[in-house]
């Protein structure tokens, strides 16, 4: 495998394979790449563990900080939340003014009299899709 590497500023980065076929090596090309691009480091007490945005169920606010809630634990992270939903790929979705969600981690939504949705995601944890965000979430379900 050749490997050319082009250092220009004004250009985007990117990086492109060209293979045969998907090797173990393209995969973990591929997985460097995408962890290394978040960049997402979270805090609890004197921890500090890098968060890999998949496993996240999703990001939110609380008490005026940002935290990445995961399976069974959440953990506080440096960044605002508007810079995550700049960084984090087509998996997640804006539901209100300080969450965003997962979609791959959504169990299921309950649907109110009002024509509100309430989402549970798969660790239980769950919170309101708002008004405001309603159709960018239906479209991103396929609603």
């Amino acid at each position: 495998m050749k490997i050319k590497i082009f250092i220009d500023s004004d250009h985007e980065e990117e990086v492109l394979i060209y293979a045969h076929s998907r090797t173990k090596l393209v995969d973990e090309i591929e997985e460097l790449i995408e962890n290394d691009s978040t960049g997402l480091v979270g805090y609890r007490e004197s921890e500090i563990k890098r968060i890999d945005p998949k496993s996240a169920v999703c990001f939110f606010v609380e008490d005026n900080k940002v935290y990445a809630m995961l399976e069974k634990e959440k953990w506080n992270l440096k960044q605002r939340l508007y810079a995550l939903e700049g960084m984090l790929g087509g998996d997640f979705v804006k539901i209100n003014q300080s969450c965003i969600a997962n979609v791959r981690m959504i169990e299921k939504f309950d649907v109110s009299f009002g024509g509100g949705l309430l989402v549970i995601f798969k660790n239980g944890h769950r919170d309101y899709v708002s008004r405001r965000q309603m159709k960018a979430v239906k479209e991103k379900i396929g609603i």
